[in-house]
């Protein structure tokens, strides 16, 4: 009886494939979390050693050694500190994040345009795997909107310290009297759902329209009506897809990108309502500006969150935003301290 009851269990358990990847996704990442602690101690139980045999022969290139040990197993307790940090419920998950220019027109669009560079290049530095799933390019130059699904190990529990909206102070390479102009780029920051439980979709709720892909040209171009859009009518929330060739990849990606929002709307919404017991008042939209990258007349780029501030533009635009992700969760965590929340 116990043998049946056991291969139920396993039956019942494997027809939910969604609850199995997800379970073995989380296993993988405490496997990690498991390997980095065990990394860490073997670092310094070496450079432990390594100082003695420095100090015992004075001998400089073995102190050098020790000291490159003890700046990797710095970093690693970093990575480590800022893990134990994301305490969120759906900070483990993947991630989608989109991007829509703001005020600014043409340099807006141009502006997007940096802005998912830095966001890929950012996936690139740190090993997570992103995926385009969605592009609207500008009238003119660069991007209106665009989506990226990023694949990694507490992938939105790092990324969702990039939410709000980001400003742009250049020269314009598209004014003629070279003046200087400010654009506005939002960015939205959703944890991917990794199974039917955490939101709850009614297809009666739902509508779904198909029209032609617009794109770069090429593979972006399609001559049937294989993009989707899926508007959820009680929420307005509206998401879209065109970059398969098939109307049902398409669809199949535009309805994980809406549950994803709709689970970050659960989430706004329950810290809205904690804010409102706590009397606290909550920045909406366009107000929540949160950085702004200086090129002229000075090049800076200044976190408003947090006050860090970051003078080598050039490397945060080829994606070394980490300084600013560990910042954010470590002021957010203190302010949940502070409050006991």
């Amino acid at each position: 009886m116990l043998e049946q009851e056991r291969v139920t269990l396993v039956a019942d358990f494997w027809q939910d494939a969604d609850a199995a990847q997800a379970l073995m996704q989380k296993i993988n990442r405490q496997k990690e979390d498991i390997n980095n602690y065990e990394h860490l101690l073997t670092l310094w139980e070496d450079t432990q050693a390594l100082w003695e045999l420095a100090n015992e022969a004075d001998d400089q290139d073995t102190y050098k050694e020790a000291e490159q040990n003890l700046k990797q197993a710095g970093r690693l307790l970093d990575k480590l500190e800022l893990a134990v940090l994301l305490s969120g419920e759906y900070d483990d998950h993947n991630a989608i994040l989109t991007l829509h220019a703001g005020a600014g027109g043409v340099e807006a669009c141009d502006w997007v345009e940096m802005l998912l560079r830095m966001y890929t290049r950012y996936c690139d530095r740190q090993g997570f795997k992103s995926e385009l799933i969605d592009f609207l390019p500008g009238d003119e130059a660069g991007v209106k909107s665009a989506s990226l699904a990023i694949f990694a190990p507490n992938a939105y529990g790092y990324l969702k310290a990039e939410r709000g909206v980001h400003r742009l102070v250049r020269i314009s390479p598209f004014d003629a009297a070279g003046r200087r102009h400010t654009s506005f780029a939002s960015v939205d920051v959703s944890p991917q759902v990794e199974n039917d439980k955490e939101v709850e979709i009614n297809e009666d709720d739902l509508r779904i329209d198909t029209y032609r892909s617009s794109g770069k040209g090429g593979q972006h171009i399609n001559k049937t009506d294989s993009a989707v859009r899926i508007t959820h009518i009680p929420t307005g929330i509206v998401t879209q897809c065109q970059e398969e060739r098939s109307q049902f990849s398409n669809k199949d990606r535009a309805m994980k990108m809406l549950a994803s929002k709709l689970l970050s709307k659960k989430i706004n919404d329950l810290e809205a309502q904690l804010a409102a017991e706590r009397g606290q008042q909550q920045e909406i939209g366009w107000g929540s500006q949160i950085r702004s990258y200086v090129f002229q007349p000075y090049r800076l780029v200044k976190d408003h969150r947090t006050n860090l501030e970051m003078g080598n533009v050039d490397a945060v635009m080829d994606g070394e935003i980490e300084d600013f992700i560990a910042a954010y969760l470590r002021k957010a965590a203190l302010d949940r301290a502070v409050k006991g929340v």
